[in-house]
């Protein structure tokens, strides 16, 4: 890892292996980018359904990194704008750019707590391994780059920090929107997405968010730091009551046709004190089947082919929260 001008850079792994059939422990606390292990039926790599893995602990990974220049990381970036232009991506709708660019990182490995590798809080950017939420917000970020045909690497990363952080300011670990729910409201407010479930004859609950807080010994940022604890206490006690909009499972096949590629789908989940446990983004098949393109904890950026099916086979999951992209292209300047 390079830290550079504020900005830390996650490089390429020279090894990199997730042994998913070592013994866990018992019970692995969940967060916000969590899913419990799947099965073969949703289309990936059949899993035990007991258990639940947390992505912001290292559990059978092993990662060799090799430090690289900030101005080679802005190079595998200008590479892949490149692939874009010459497949003019622009032209597209912006649900299509997304679909395209996040097509781009399938195999690029999962990878375990990337934000929390620091003990200050810093952009942390990487274009070669994520978490859910990382892959979503770096797609998201590429692909409104790439619609307003700005091909700007500080321009992505300031999109980076816009899409992550309350407001879009950067002020610590308690600026960055630990909740999916509130990451979409706060994103709403600035013009980034809209929250479609109201449209899609959705229902709303309303729920206390205080996992955090109350696992906080399954928090690296949180276990020895009694500033960033007492923050997150404030953050969650002024977030109370949350309601949150979602799609129930049994729903979900019904909104096909109003969904689109791209739209950014968060899993509900009914564990006490949290809002969401894994998140993707809609992928539409050649035959109008839709499936989730996501950094999957089961070790790289993968395709599951059918959504509903795929929801049904995640541990303690109610349905889905979605949100759609707006085309920065029809925003004001202020909201691009």
């Amino acid at each position: 890892m390079l830290k550079t001008l504020g900005i830390t850079v996650v490089l390429p792994a020279l090894t990199f292996s997730a042994t998913w059939g070592f013994t866990p422990p018992s019970k692995v606390i969940p967060n916000l980018d969590t899913l419990s292990l799947i099965s073969e039926q949703a289309g990936e790599k059949k899993q035990p359904r007991n258990i639940i893995f947390n992505p912001h602990h290292t559990l059978g990974f092993v990662s060799l990194k090799q430090e690289v220049s900030e101005a080679e990381n802005k190079d595998n970036f200008q590479r892949l704008i490149e692939v874009a232009i010459a497949r003019h991506l622009y032209q597209l709708s912006m649900g299509e750019i997304i679909q395209a660019i996040a097509e781009e990182f399938l195999g690029k490995a999962y990878k375990a707590g990337l934000l929390d590798k620091s003990t200050q809080e810093t952009l942390t950017i990487s274009l070669t391994e994520f978490d859910c939420v990382l892959f979503v917000e770096t797609v998201l970020a590429i692909a409104r780059n790439l619609a307003l045909q700005d091909y700007s690497y500080q321009t992505f990363t300031n999109h980076i920090r816009n899409q992550r952080y309350l407001n879009g300011q950067l002020d610590g670990y308690c600026s960055r929107l630990h909740y999916f729910s509130v990451w979409i409201d706060d994103n709403q407010k600035r013009g980034t997405i809209k929250n479609i479930v109201p449209e899609l004859g959705g229902i709303f609950l309303k729920k206390k968010l205080n996992f955090m807080s109350t696992h906080r010994h399954r928090y690296r940022r949180l276990r020895d730091n009694d500033a960033n604890y007492r923050c997150i206490v404030e953050m969650e006690a002024n977030l109370d009551p949350v309601s949150i909009d979602y799609i129930p499972h049994s729903q979900i096949r019904n909104t096909y046709s109003l969904l689109q590629p791209g739209d950014i789908i968060g899993i509900a989940t009914n564990i006490s004190g949290l809002d969401v446990t894994h998140t993707g983004l809609v992928y539409r098949f050649p035959d109008g089947n839709l499936g989730l393109i996501h950094a999957s904890p089961i070790g790289e950026v993968t395709i599951a082919r059918d959504l509903h099916r795929y929801v049904g086979n995640v541990n303690n999951a109610i349905g889905i929260l979605v949100a759609r992209p707006l085309d920065p292209r029809f925003l004001s300047p202020v909201n691009q």
